[in-house]
């Protein structure tokens, strides 16, 4: 290399430059390590969206596969809230009782199923399976059968063979119990429940009814804030107002009740206007709940000739929208041969069986005609008192002639203590009304026109009296004011009231001082249509109705479960992964 070659190369190191020939050998090193950085970053970001699009398609399909089982939960609530009785229906595994669904992105599949009772309440099971892809989610919920505290079948009372007339929550009424009113669907639309003045509204109100008219008229403007616990539209309905649902649930309530617990009474004695009936007197003897039962009475029945006279009416048989008056408690007599049988609460107990989930013992009497709920027995100073768990069921009327109360805890309210464990039930596919027993004080004719007092009992009969004695007459009676009811009431043919409110100049109740004594509810009702209880300041009862909580947590015995509405019994939700 020459001497020159050799400087400039030197030079050329000095200075940082590469000779040519290193220069093209580097370009190729650089080259290689860039394409292999290109194809690692190119690899990693289609494994980053390889995952990423997996796991969109993951949440996709998991998101999908919820939703799915989410649907085939509400097919499945919904078919249970159109069923008349759903236990029958489980019991004959009718279509319904499993389902499935499918949707463009998935499937599911659902069953329902009854898991065991709380108390006396049913509790259901619904589980459901969604899919989508090969991912799998699971809905299963435990619920139960919605119950409010006063269910109406309208808010409204019978006031002709075929018209109504509204009943009002008025100024001063505080209403502590839970209400639902079903939509009436009237034209023009109007609000279902009737207000004049500012009530107070403590417990939940349900409304089968929108809030807001077809055209968009807010109905509830002015009166939303008296709803202090809520106001809920939209509502499933009470079946209360469907004769055959009634109907079905009667004939399994017949079907589980004790044969010699299951009556048919005649009505033999020779009385204008005459009915059958049972008469049924509780109390306590010797710590030991009992009940006394009078078969074969006959009730001498009253029936007002005016539709402007009295509001004693009950839905026509096979009607739904149509009224006739009906034939009301004036006394009865029975046989004076037929002694009454005395029974222990407990005797009359049964638990009923679906498919081996039984549930817990309770009394049931049942009886195909009308049941007078009183009488005259000195033992707890003419009231009722009930010891033990017991409901009955007539297929006509139930009349109330005394206090019926139950025994056991009381708060400092007057309510049944929480851990009271004694409850009554009283279902009527007629009406379940407060008797007048002043009628039977008065003679034929007159400005009352009412049937007389029953001086001349038939031959072969005895008059039995009910209520209070007050002075003179042995047929002079009343009601003790305050006149207390502790039950749950269910009346399918007509409303919970009182009997001979008067309209106009005509009939008129006898209360025990005054024009209007108090009527006190601690319970729960169901009505297909309001009965009247008074007219404010002139006739009848002034209503005092509680909520009795324990009602609320099944421990009515045999009820009917009305409410169209199941909802997820509390901590009853679960959903999980089934599948990956």
């Amino acid at each position: 290399m020459s001497a020159k070659n050799s400087k400039s190369t030197e030079l050329s190191v000095k200075c940082g430059l590469t000779p040519k020939k290193y220069r093209a050998g580097s370009a190729y090193v650089l080259a290689a390590m860039s394409l292999i950085v290109l194809t690692i970053l190119g690899l990693g970001m289609l494994t980053v969206a390889g995952q990423a699009r997996y796991a969109a398609i993951k949440f996709k399909n998991e998101a999908v596969s919820m939703l799915a089982a989410e649907a085939g939960y509400e097919k499945a609530v919904y078919w249970m809230g159109r069923q008349p009785d759903l236990l029958a229906a489980l019991q004959s595994e009718a279509a319904g009782t499993t389902g499935s669904l499918s949707f463009p992105d998935g499937t599911c599949n659902y069953t329902i199923e009854l898991y065991t009772f709380a108390g006396a309440r049913p509790v259901y099971r619904v589980t459901s399976d969604g899919s989508s892809g090969a991912f799998g989610r699971t809905v299963d919920v435990l619920v139960m059968q919605a119950i409010s505290g006063w269910d109406m079948g309208m808010c409204r009372v019978a006031s002709g063979k075929t018209s109504t007339t509204a009943v009002n929550f008025v100024t001063g009424e505080i209403i502590d119990i839970p209400i639902h009113i079903n939509e009436l669907k009237d034209s023009p639309d109007q609000r279902d429940i009737n207000i004049s003045g500012d009530p107070r509204f403590l417990r939940p109100v349900s409304m089968s009814e929108d809030r807001s008219t077809s055209g968009g008229t807010d109905k509830y403007s002015s009166v939303i804030d008296l709803f202090e616990d809520g106001v809920y539209f939209g509502q499933p309905e009470c079946r209360v107002t469907d004769p055959a649902t009634i109907q079905d649930k009667v004939d399994r309530f017949a079907d589980s009740t004790k044969s010699q617990f299951k009556l048919t009474p005649v009505a033999s004695a020779s009385l204008t206007d005459k009915e059958p009936a049972v008469q049924i007197e509780f109390y306590v003897d010797g710590g030991i709940g009992k009940v006394r039962i009078t078969n074969d009475c006959t009730v001498r029945g009253f029936k007002q000739g005016d539709d402007s006279r009295t509001y004693d009416f009950k839905i026509k048989s096979g009607k739904t929208d149509e009224y006739e008056r009906y034939n009301i408690y004036s006394y009865h007599v029975r046989p004076t041969s037929a002694a009454p049988t005395v029974k222990s609460i407990e005797e009359t107990y049964v638990v009923q069986s679906f498919g081996g989930v039984e549930s817990t013992p309770g009394g049931q009497i049942f009886v195909d005609g009308n049941v007078i709920i009183g009488g005259d027995a000195t033992t707890h100073s003419g009231d009722q008192v009930v010891k033990g768990k017991i409901t009955v069921v007539a297929t006509g009327s139930i009349w109330v002639a005394d206090s019926v109360t139950v025994d056991g805890a009381h708060d400092a309210d007057g309510k049944p203590s929480a851990g009271n464990p004694n409850v009554l039930g009283l279902i009527a596919q007629q009406v379940v009304k407060v008797v007048d027993p002043g009628i039977s004080q008065y003679s034929s004719g007159g400005t009352n026109n009412y049937p007389g007092a029953p001086t001349s009992v038939p031959s072969g009969y005895t008059y039995v009296p009910v209520a209070r004695y007050k002075n003179g007459s042995t047929y002079n009676r009343y009601l003790p004011d305050q006149m207390v009811v502790e039950a749950a009431i269910t009346a399918g043919g007509g409303g919970w009231g009182a009997e001979n409110v008067k309209r106009g100049s005509y009939g008129g109740r006898k209360e025990a001082s005054g024009v209007q004594d108090d009527l006190v509810v601690h319970g729960a009702i169901v009505e297909a249509i309001r009965g009247v209880v008074g007219l404010t300041g002139s006739d009848g009862f002034l209503k005092k109705y509680y909520m009795d909580d324990r009602l609320l947590e099944g421990i009515l015995p045999a009820d009917l479960w009305l409410r169209g509405k199941y909802i997820p019994a509390p901590a009853g939700w679960s959903d999980y992964q089934s599948r990956i």
